[in-house]
């Protein structure tokens, strides 16, 4: 059996925010809060790992863009992220401004 983690981090790559725009259209981009590691969401998640998951979303740590969020985004053309799919989801991270 693959090691999902390694199978995941081949995925790990940036995108720009007018990429992922069609992927928050269907509800499917998840915010992860830049404390968490991107790919321990993603195992979590592709895992079927509930508990954490559910821990990470009452801490409010994983959650769908607000619509503050997304507003910013739009305004900010330069917004990149670091994303991870993990179907169906696109996970996303902030990077900082440079």
């Amino acid at each position: 059996m693959p090691d999902l983690r390694a199978e995941l981090a081949e995925n790990l790559d940036e995108a720009e925010w007018n990429w992922l725009i069609p992927h928050v259209q269907r509800d499917a981009v998840v915010v992860v809060a830049n404390g968490l590691d991107l790919l321990d969401v993603g195992v979590a998640i592709a895992s079927d790992n509930v508990s954490t998951v559910q821990h990470w979303i009452g801490e409010q740590l994983i959650a769908k863009p607000s619509l503050i969020q997304m507003a910013e985004w739009t305004g900010d053309r330069t917004k990149r992220f670091n994303s991870l799919i993990v179907q169906p989801y696109v996970l996303v991270q902030e990077l900082s401004s440079a």
